[in-house]
């Protein structure tokens, strides 16, 4: 089991997400275990203020360090009594890693993990530097908060949680996972308003069906993703494959 504890402004935003479909029945079987904790809960004013103006000006407001400082130390604490020591504390930003199945793996190693949702202008950069291990950002744009790339980052990492998906094999071809994209994937009808699924794939000839699916991986990885072939692991007729295709006329043809 993966024990995730998510320190956020806006608990409710994780209600759907967390309480449906696969994570829903991971959940249930016990797969892992989400610990929501509201931040003003680690507050001592009677307007469980979590934020202030920044030194030197500007615009918007600043989350203070305390609340943050004591609601990570309450969990560690609480898991240091279990014998669970050096727990990574990831906060979300825009600033941090860029976040990739690689990443996803990596953290899917560790068995508790707590992340921090920050808000409005920024976090107090000592959060950053004294009380995160890791900062992780989702993508190269700005959100409001945290919230939306904590239920990314969570999602992608507990379905690589062996139980999480109903079968282990589901995770092998998947886009990302061996470095390329993933081939195009049909089911019935066989033909729908005049499109017929390719005729390998009804053949029964495994063989043929395998070697199609890697060829289909390879090409739409070189037309939508081309900078992912840099970083593939291929066979040399794998890569004359490629040299083919960027060396053809029609790099444009349609994926079949």
């Amino acid at each position: 089991m993966v024990n995730i504890y998510i320190l956020t402004l806006f608990p409710q935003m994780f209600e759907g997400p967390f309480s449906a479909g696969l994570f829903q029945k991971a959940v249930e079987r016990g797969v892992v275990k989400v610990d929501i904790r509201n931040i003003r809960d680690y507050t001592h004013d009677k307007h469980h203020t979590t934020d202030d103006y920044p030194y030197g000006g500007g615009a918007g407001m600043v989350m203070k360090p305390e609340p943050l400082f004591e609601a990570v130390e309450a969990v560690k604490n609480e898991l240091s009594q279990q014998g669970i020591e050096n727990v990574p504390v990831i906060l979300l930003s825009p600033q941090g890693r860029l976040f990739t199945e690689q990443v996803a793996l990596e953290l899917s190693k560790h068995t508790h993990l707590i992340f921090i949702c920050g808000q409005y202008e920024g976090i107090d950069e000592r959060v950053s530097e004294y009380l995160a291990t890791d900062e992780i950002s989702i993508g190269d744009y700005v959100l409001t908060g945290g919230e939306l790339a904590a239920m990314v980052v969570v999602n992608a990492v507990v379905r690589l949680i062996p139980g999480f998906l109903g079968s282990p094999d589901s995770l092998l071809s998947e886009s990302h996972t061996t470095g390329l994209l993933e081939y195009p994937q049909y089911t019935r009808p066989p033909v729908f308003r005049d499109w017929a699924v390719p005729e390998v794939l009804l053949s029964g000839n495994h063989a043929q069906i395998a070697q199609w699916r890697r060829e289909q991986s390879l090409l739409r990885t070189a037309k939508r993703r081309s900078d992912l072939l840099a970083k593939a692991n291929l066979y040399p007729e794998e890569k004359r494959f490629i040299q083919r295709l960027e060396t053809s006329v029609d790099i444009g043809v349609k994926e079949q």
